[in-house]
């Protein structure tokens, strides 16, 4: 049986879709069904590729048992001919990432969807970037993607 493939994409990679990849493999971790997907993150700029994911995000995620391990990454050409599912988290991403899928040659098999269109909790439309605010705002973003990454886990399973 083929793997699911599911890609988390934000702006620098080191917030909320580092965040979202984390939480996604945790849902299917205690599902049983981790052996059934490939989930990865990136971040459509480079400023920090190589890095670990901001401490803060790393710290709220481990408040609630989330242990967040990737390493920020760019998303590359290939990731739209490998990942079945690209999950944005914003609208400027969101065009970033069509306009890059629209120069990738094959690139069909890739389905770019924002996060947020599986929200069943939270208005959001967007998930808010965490980085230049303060504590509260990561357990914010975390809030939101528990929600939009379980909802989109069960429209897929």
């Amino acid at each position: 049986m083929e793997k699911i493939s599911v890609l988390f994409v934000c702006l620098g990679n080191i917030c909320r879709s580092p965040a979202a990849e984390a939480i996604f493999k945790h849902l299917i971790n205690d599902k049983g069904i981790s052996d059934k997907f490939i989930v990865d993150s990136a971040g459509t700029g480079s400023w920090h590729i190589g890095k670990k994911a901001d401490s803060r995000m790393r710290f709220a995620a481990k408040q609630r048992n989330i242990n967040i391990t990737s390493n920020a990454r760019q998303i590359k050409d290939d990731d739209f001919l490998k990942f079945k599912y690209i999950l944005v988290m914003d609208n400027s991403n969101f065009k970033n990432v069509i306009d890059l899928k629209n120069r990738v040659k094959g690139s069909d098999f890739a389905k770019i969807i924002k996060i947020q269109d599986f929200a069943s909790v939270f208005n959001d439309k967007e998930v808010p970037d965490p980085y230049f605010g303060g504590d509260d705002g990561f357990d914010y973003v975390l809030d939101i993607l528990e929600d939009s990454v379980s909802c989109f886990l069960e429209n897929i399973t």
